[in-house]
């Protein structure tokens, strides 16, 4: 492949170094993903840079953001070298690497592990790690996840993202406070306490947005940073919460929980499946990513 300037063609290896910064956020993370020192890495975005006769990235303390020419550029060139790629990678013969798979934890727990259970016996090693969307997809940048579970699609378009799964949420008490609230929905939830996964409220706030077309003026009397610990909090009778409706179920099912409001048009988040470019030479990763986006139809 060449890139065609005013001045012919680029050299192939600039370009590749181009789209690991661009991906990366830094030269440092950039250098990781290929093996290279960073003065090698600076000395070459520099040559690009004087090649085209543009400033690519802005620098900064900590790390580089992409100019606009930059995104340009790296949305033209990412198909063709992530090809390339596939084809130098792809080599018979070669072992496969584990899969690094990282999400957030109440997804991975209940969906994903257990759909990724039966490649155990099929020789596909997987390494899982957990937490945030946002950081998650930083270290992908920096080459440390080859597939991440996302509650929001990347903003740079050189992360290849599909949709994986809708999530509605759902509100919920046990029994005995669904009796108090009686129906009065959101009026009647003044006086129960409200157990959310963080103090700013993140779901809460949504479902109030999308449901009633306001804030809530409620206040958290319980917060706890695991969607699992707060379903079993309100189910034991805590209070109230607004919960993903795959991580409720079981306890909806079996009268363990009672949905207090259900709107015609409930509130959803699509959850996206997003793939460290690159990652394709380890052919287990497909393998880990086609069974995902298929059990997720029936999440």
């Amino acid at each position: 492949m060449r890139y065609q300037d005013s001045d012919g063609s680029l050299d192939l290896n600039l370009l590749r170094t181009f789209l690991a910064v661009h991906r990366g956020g830094s030269f440092t993370a950039a250098g990781r993903l290929l093996g290279l020192a960073q003065p090698t890495v600076t000395a070459q975005i520099r040559a690009l840079e004087r090649r085209l006769g543009r400033e690519l990235f802005e620098r900064r303390a900590r790390g580089v953001v992409p100019l606009p020419y930059a995104d340009d550029l790296a949305a033209r060139v990412v198909g063709p070298l992530d090809a390339l790629a596939a084809v130098a990678g792809g080599e018979a013969g070669s072992p496969a690497q584990p899969v690094y798979l990282a999400g957030p934890a109440e997804l991975f727990c209940e969906r994903v592990l257990p759909a990724l259970a039966p490649l155990a016996a099929e020789g596909v090693e997987v390494r899982a790690a957990l937490g945030l969307t946002e950081p998650l997809l930083e270290e992908m940048r920096g080459g440390r996840h080859d597939l991440v579970v996302a509650t929001s699609r990347p903003r740079r378009r050189t992360l290849p993202a599909e949709p994986m799964m809708d999530e509605e949420f759902v509100l919920v008490a046990a029994p005995a406070w669904a009796g108090r609230i009686g129906g009065r929905v959101p009026e009647g939830l003044g006086g129960a306490p409200l157990v959310t996964y963080a103090e700013d409220l993140p779901i809460v706030r949504r479902y109030w947005r999308h449901v009633f077309g306001e804030r809530p003026s409620c206040r958290a009397a319980v917060t706890v940073p695991d969607l699992r610990g707060v379903r079993s909090a309100v189910v034991a009778g805590a209070g109230f919460a607004v919960l993903p409706r795959y991580l409720c179920l079981a306890e909806l099912a079996s009268g363990a929980l009672v949905p207090l409001h259900e709107p015609d048009d409930p509130p959803i988040n699509t959850v996206y499946l997003v793939r460290r470019p690159g990652s394709e030479r380890n052919p287990h990763v497909a393998v880990v990513r086609d069974l995902l986006l298929h059990a997720a139809r029936e999440w």
